[in-house]
């Protein structure tokens, strides 16, 4: 019974259970708005329940997770001047525990068992909203778009992006065969058919632009480290001045046309306009976590007015700089920021300092989608959302191999010196 126990906990022997719990959360970060909250507490049965088989192994040593867990413990004080304090303290609790949940996930499953429960848990979140979605109307667009079985075309255009990621990460990456070289195909194209019918401008570039940055990175995996380290830094040199001539000669308004946008992102300027100035009454610490878009505050009610939102609930700046900004301020910011780019920026060194190293190519490409999503979407901020559960494993991830670099250091210090060599 003890070895059955530890096979849930151990990366090489929990597969199984691995890609059900992974796919589960999936479904849970979806659809737990319809599901209520027996679909969160399965969600949380899911990985605390890891604990109880050896708290030790799960949870590890938190000292070294300290600055992952930043900006979570900023939300949680900004509770205590949030003028919503219930609201506030409630969804920054929940915000600590779900950030445990993706660092017990991260300690008890490899990156291939994340990608496959990814592209599995994508399949199923798609599934559902085609066999339950529906058309609404997009106050920021002015169209109908298909939404499946959520409120925004976007979180659809968000699980299709992921599921045609993961389905690349599994098939190219990980070199899947058999069952789930198939499986991971047949996915890719409902994903494929997914954001097309989504219609979201947002998943559809970001998809592109993150597949293409990981296939120039895969080619460059056969490479030396320093060899690669030299390609990646002229391919960053050209791809500016692509970007820069491209701009110059108007292909973001030819691109935007594409998806009937126009330059003013049908609606979003204004959005950010009236964010930037929320944010301006309290710029250090802001309102508080949660603590902007609450029924009953004056400004909220104005701008769910103006955008037709009549559930008054679901709405957002689209933009997580300046949505963090409104809400925890400049400090609040820069410690998201902060995670963000620490994830990113940690795993494209390891990507470019280490032989081949798959598991570094999936996270780098992760954490792509999350900085460029951030500029129109806020999926990093929340609890129980997708995004933020892949952020913080990737983030975890990081901490720990930080930390593995630390003690190998501080090992080879030691049998190095001459009061060492007997160690050796």
């Amino acid at each position: 019974m003890r070895i059955a126990k530890s096979a849930l906990i151990d990366p090489a022997r929990n597969e199984m259970y691995g890609v059900a719990a992974v796919a589960l959360s999936f479904f849970v970060f979806a659809y737990s708005s319809r599901f209520g909250q027996i679909s969160v507490l399965a969600y949380y049965g899911l990985w605390f329940m890891l604990v109880l088989v050896d708290y030790r192994r799960v949870l590890g040593n938190s000292f070294r997770y300290l600055w992952v867990f930043a900006f979570a413990l900023f939300c949680f004080v900004s509770a205590f001047w949030s003028p919503a304090f219930g609201i506030s303290l409630r969804t920054a609790i929940q915000y600590l525990t779900h950030i445990v949940c993706a660092l017990i996930a991260m300690r008890t499953i490899s990156v291939l068992t994340l990608s496959r429960g990814a592209v599995v848990g994508c399949a199923i979140v798609l599934m559902y909203s085609m066999l339950f979605g529906t058309y609404l109307y997009d106050s920021i667009d002015g169209t109908y778009s298909f939404v499946g079985a959520f409120s925004s075309k976007n979180q659809l255009g968000l699980y299709a992006s992921l599921g045609v990621f993961f389905s690349y990460a599994v098939v190219m990456v990980f070199r899947a065969r058999g069952l789930w070289l198939i499986g991971s195909g047949l996915i890719g194209l409902l994903s494929a058919y997914s954001l097309l019918a989504s219609q979201s401008a947002t998943s559809v570039i970001t998809t592109l632009g993150v597949v293409a940055l990981c296939l120039g990175m895969q080619a460059m995996m056969s490479l030396t480290p320093k060899t690669r380290r030299i390609f990646f830094a002229a391919a960053l040199v050209l791809v500016a001045i692509a970007a820069v001539g491209a701009l110059q000669f108007g292909a973001m308004d030819a691109i935007l046309a594409i998806f009937g946008k126009d330059s003013t992102l049908t609606g979003r300027t204004y959005l950010w306009q009236q964010g930037i100035a929320a944010a301006g009454e309290n710029p250090y610490f802001g309102t508080g976590y949660q603590g902007y878009w609450v029924p009953g505050f004056a400004e909220a009610e104005r701008l769910w007015q103006e955008f037709f939102i009549a559930g008054r609930s679901g709405f957002h700046f689209h933009n997580t700089y300046i949505e963090t900004m409104v809400e925890t301020g400049v400090v609040g910011t820069v410690l998201l920021t902060l995670i963000l780019l620490a994830t990113l920026f940690g795993h494209l060194r390891r990507l470019l300092t280490v032989g081949k190293n798959p598991e570094a190519l999936l996270l780098v490409g992760i954490a792509g989608l999350l900085l460029i999503r951030s500029f129109v979407e806020i999926d990093i901020m929340h609890p129980y959302h997708v995004g933020s559960f892949l952020l913080y494993f990737a983030a975890g991830k990081l901490a720990i191999t930080q930390s593995h670099r630390v003690r190998r250091s501080y090992f080879d210090q030691f049998v190095s010196s001459p009061s060492g060599v007997h160690a050796g």
